[in-house]
């Protein structure tokens, strides 16, 4: 998969601005405001919908205009060429259209332009709160699951209505008592699927990470392991086993989640743990070994995708540079050499003779080499 072409209207700090990517690695530089993120941001809407730091669709308008516009070519090597447009207008519903078509529900969109992405705040993915992790781990898999996006979608509607039903059994509001079993079989033949998925893609996931991460550091031991609610489970166990789990788990703890009004036990109450030799890494590691371990994450969810789906994703990669020696840069450079199209900001221009650097300045039309 590769960006051929992508203008913006009215995004963030650009009125109207095109970028043509190298289909390599392409390096954008420039000082900070200058709008490098936006641009990275621009191409993460028409893969995934959505801004690439978490910002709502109103923020991303420019200010005093009326609507944005993204306008985007990409060239599949499996489906070909495709035109997706992004479309924003204040008080309306958000657009996505591709090839002329507007996809809706957006969940349909995802998996067809496969990204990963990196950026300095996500380095809350290895030392911030569960909630956190668990979003890296639904995000990777549903690009390459679209079964798991399915089940995970209908696990949150589900949830939402057994936890809704636990209020009204709390303020003893008159219900019909097998609601409770209805919402609980339903929420544990969702749960089931999604753990046996977490699971299954932990144990692939991690052969590339444990590899990749020995290109980047020296003498030291990772490992990732999957924590769920429901306390130690094996790799492979089945899902028939989980849904049986769930089910007793949930028949225990019937009445502490009438008294708290909520679910306890499930795929959103889950952690992944990350560890260096044996121990938590969000407590003992350096600001570099959080780095480090976070860009291995994200280059090893490429090739995982590469493998999966046989076709290279997009790396949109922000700031990965600082506070890294000039050893792990290097490093970087040369395993993205095999990883296909790779976009990246930087505050200076920096890279072996191959990489494509761009000003932010030059972007309509002066391209260095």
């Amino acid at each position: 998969m590769r960006l051929k072409r992508i203008t913006y209207e009215n995004f963030r700090n650009h009125r109207f601005l095109t970028f043509e990517p190298d289909n390599g690695v392409t390096l954008i530089h420039g000082v900070n405001g200058s709008g490098k993120t936006s641009i990275l941001e621009g191409v993460h809407y028409c893969a995934l919908t959505k801004g690439l730091v978490s910002s709502t669709d109103g923020e991303c308008l420019q200010f005093s205009a009326d609507y944005f516009l993204l306008d985007s070519i990409f060239v599949s090597e499996t489906e070909g060429q495709m035109g997706i447009k992004i479309i924003y207008k204040k008080e309306k519903d958000k657009q996505v259209i591709v090839n002329n078509s507007e996809i809706k529900p957006f969940s349909r969109h995802i998996g067809r332009v496969p990204c990963i992405t990196f950026s300095p705040s996500e380095i809350m993915i290895v030392n911030g709160a569960p909630a956190e992790r668990r979003r890296f781990l639904d995000n990777a898999i549903s690009q390459t699951d679209r079964k798991y996006l399915d089940d995970l979608l209908a696990y949150r509607r589900v949830l939402h209505q057994r936890n809704a039903l636990l209020s009204q059994l709390y303020a003893k509001i008159p219900v019909h008592q097998d609601m409770l079993d209805l919402w609980t079989e339903n929420l544990s033949r969702l749960a089931a699927s999604i753990i046996h998925a977490r699971i299954r893609f932990i144990a692939l996931f991690f052969y590339q990470f444990k590899r990749l991460y020995a290109q980047l550091s020296v003498d030291e031991d990772p490992s990732i392991l999957y924590h769920s609610s429901l306390g130690k489970i094996s790799q492979d166990i089945s899902v028939d086993r989980l849904y049986t789990l769930f089910l007793s788990r949930y028949e225990e703890t019937r009445r502490q989640e009438i008294l708290r009004a909520q679910t306890m036990t499930g795929p959103h109450r889950d952690d992944l743990l990350f560890l260096l030799h044996g121990k938590e890494i969000k407590k003992y590691a350096s600001q570099g070994q959080l780095r480090t371990f976070l860009i291995s994450l994200k280059l090893s969810q490429h090739q995982f995708y590469a493998e999966i789906l046989g076709e290279k994703p997009i790396c949109l990669l922000d700031d990965i540079f600082s506070e890294l020696d000039t050893s792990r840069t290097a490093n970087i450079f040369k395993i993205l050499e095999s990883c296909g199209q790779a976009i990246i900001t930087s505050a200076e221009k920096k890279g072996p003779g191959n990489v494509m650097t761009i000003s932010v300045e030059s972007l309509k039309g002066i391209k260095e080499r």
